[in-house]
């Protein structure tokens, strides 16, 4: 094996190392975003749920019904 090759074969490595910490950088910033956006989403889903619990349930509507009409026999 000669120099060049050897040369090549060290910046190869050097360039996957590279990507490796690059790859691994860009998967925890996406994993710190996720835990912030289920963070946020938590927090607004327990306010939420807090606030139909203080409420008063809404009155129920009363249906009215139309009279019913008799059918005519004719008699």
């Amino acid at each position: 094996m000669n120099d060049q090759q050897r040369a090549e074969r060290n910046f190869k490595k050097e360039e996957r190392a590279k990507d490796g910490r690059k790859a691994m950088t860009e998967y925890e910033i996406q994993g710190r975003a996720t835990r912030a956006k289920t963070e946020r989403l938590k927090a607004l889903r327990l306010a939420r749920d807090a606030q139909v619990q203080t409420d008063a349930p809404p009155a129920k509507r009363r249906r009215v019904f139309a009279p019913v009409k008799e059918a005519n026999d004719g008699r």
